[in-house]
């Protein structure tokens, strides 16, 4: 059985004293949580702070992006070397605001995907359409797209680890999540592709979440489907008794 994540994307939010408050309150709680992995990915600030606290729990740290290369003169970039000194597990790679607002390509996140394993960090794979794509019927073919991009370097080696999670751009904080059908059919299709480059056992055993708009109220709807192992959480990762409801009610799936 593949064990569910629930990863809490912080985003541009909370400052070392306010990360510090939400380990405290969080880790009263999320040892009963254990059936679940729970991942908290910061602002680079707050990583070696709250390792601080993760240490020996069942939390793991997370980063929201890399460069790919582990040094150089890269003014403003984090490279995977130093996430790893903070005691980082995983990486999100290919955000939906990264490949829109900051303009990443799908080559450049396929780069930083090899590097991370390099580093052994974990990453977070993101994909998704925009709300245009979606009405031109082309989610398939952007989807398709980035994924490909994304895992073009990858060993097989590897490729039993990678997390993905399909992010639609238009359910990004907008309070318009994706219904649980289309995302379910979205994420069986991303399995498929997975399965044609590294055989359907691969694909099997990889982990593919859901993100977009996901609250304490629908989260049970999206993670009861089978393909969805989990969930990515913007907003309401920012509240550790919200983000606690996810988890607790994305084990209530697997127990």
């Amino acid at each position: 059985m593949r064990v569910p994540i629930t990863a809490g994307n912080w985003k541009m939010y909370k400052t070392v004293e306010e990360a510090s408050a939400f380990a405290e309150a969080l880790l009263n709680e999320a040892s009963s949580l254990t059936e679940v992995e729970m991942i908290v990915c910061p602002p680079y600030t707050a990583l070696s702070s709250l390792s601080q606290y993760f240490e020996g729990t069942p939390l793991a740290l997370g980063a929201q992006n890399m460069h790919w290369e582990t040094q150089g003169a890269y003014t403003g970039e984090i490279s995977a070397l130093m996430l790893k000194e903070t005691g980082c597990s995983y990486v999100i790679l290919g955000h939906s605001e990264r490949r829109h607002v900051f303009h990443e390509t799908s080559g450049e996140v396929g780069k930083k995907v090899a590097t991370a394993f390099e580093n052994e960090l974990v990453p977070i794979l993101c994909v998704g359409e925009t709300i245009e794509e979606r009405e031109q019927g082309r989610t398939q073919s952007v989807v398709q797209e980035q994924l490909m991009a994304g895992i073009d370097r990858l060993g097989s080696h590897n490729a039993g680890r990678l997390v993905i999670a399909y992010e639609p751009v238009w359910a990004i904080g907008t309070g318009k999540a994706s219904t649980p059908e289309d995302a379910r059919e979205v994420v069986a299709y991303i399995r498929s592709l997975y399965a044609d480059r590294f055989g359907k056992e691969v694909s099997e055993s990889i982990r593919i979440l859901y993100g977009g708009s996901v609250k304490p109220d629908n989260v049970y709807e999206f993670v009861k489907e089978e393909q969805i192992d989990g969930t990515l959480v913007g907003g309401a990762s920012l509240d550790p008794v919200s983000f606690l409801t996810i988890a607790g009610e994305t084990r209530r799936v697997y127990t």
